[in-house]
């Protein structure tokens, strides 16, 4: 039988209720319950997988007593309780002898959970603006998600078909994602996956869109790239990824990407016929032995 997960706190807001002006929430962003906010009150509040915890994350990389908030100074803090995986703040480590000061906006990561931390004088609106982005991001890698992913490419297919213009589509995956997870563990995996994002979002320009499509797989949609520059681009991306160093926990990790570039015709009439064309360009990069464009 699959294992329920369950999470508890003793101050909970629905959407839609009254934030009071100056309070600060926790918003879950990804993991159980996902859009699920926090109150904060002035009291200490525990984080664990333990039924004691002011919140409870029942998961399995969550220690019994993982971390905890305070106040300070007018400030949330946060400081790790020794947990076996770690507390990690826009994913540096807290040690468990500091107290990191929270501020508005900053990403909380407790085992497979991340909280996003809110705090101002409009907390309310705040909240549904986070909401909103829930919708239309992934909350590990903070790329779109694959709904406004394949919103955005009907858009920029149909459009490229009335104007005549060129659009392409590539699909990135990491290679032998699965050993990566077995090896150096599930939260290793999600670290290589966020930093690999951080370091891609960098070359993606404002009228492209990259995604997370699913597990360790990402997808670019590149408007009127032109079949030679999005080739380039996709080398670009694989060697970018196969020169950087991954470190996750002291351990350095081997990571490539093997990439499918597929560019728009006239018989792509839907999105899905598009995307099986990248996909089978990325199949063959991997029967081609990885680490490698093929288009």
């Amino acid at each position: 039988m699959a294992k329920t997960h369950t999470t508890r706190v003793s101050r909970v807001s629905a959407i839609g209720d009254r934030v009071p002006a100056g309070q600060s929430c926790l918003v879950v962003i990804y993991g159980p319950h996902l859009g699920r906010r926090y109150e904060l009150g002035d009291g200490e509040i525990t984080i664990g997988r333990e039924v004691g915890s002011t919140i409870q994350v029942d998961l399995d990389n969550v220690s019994r007593r993982h971390a905890k908030l305070m106040w300070r100074d007018g400030k949330v803090h946060v400081k790790d309780l020794g947990s076996t995986n770690g507390t990690y703040l826009n994913d540096d480590e807290i040690t468990e002898r500091t107290e990191v000061p929270l501020r508005s906006g900053d990403l909380l990561k407790i085992g497979g959970s991340i909280f996003k931390f809110l705090y101002g004088g409009d907390v309310e609106s705040l909240f549904h603006e986070e909401i909103y982005r829930i919708t239309i991001m992934d909350g590990l890698t903070q790329l779109y998600n694959k709904r406004y992913f394949k919103e955005f490419l009907e858009r920029e297919m149909a459009r490229g078909l009335r104007y005549g213009r060129p659009l392409s589509l590539m699909m990135i995956d990491i290679d032998h994602f699965k050993e990566v997870n077995d090896r150096y563990g599930h939260l290793a995996g999600d670290s290589v996956l966020r930093e690999l994002a951080l370091k891609l979002k960098t070359k993606v320009r404002r009228e492209e869109c990259l995604a997370r499509f699913g597990g360790e797989e990402l997808a670019l949609v590149t408007p009127e790239s032109g079949p030679e520059r999005a080739r380039k681009f996709a080398e670009k991306i694989r060697s970018t990824v196969e020169g950087h160093k991954f470190v996750f926990d002291g351990k350095t990790i081997p990571v490539t990407v093997s990439v499918g570039v597929a560019d728009m015709v006239p018989e792509f009439t839907e999105p899905d016929l598009f995307i099986r064309s990248a996909d089978e360009k990325l199949y063959a990069a991997k029967e081609q032995g990885r680490n490698r464009v093929v288009g």
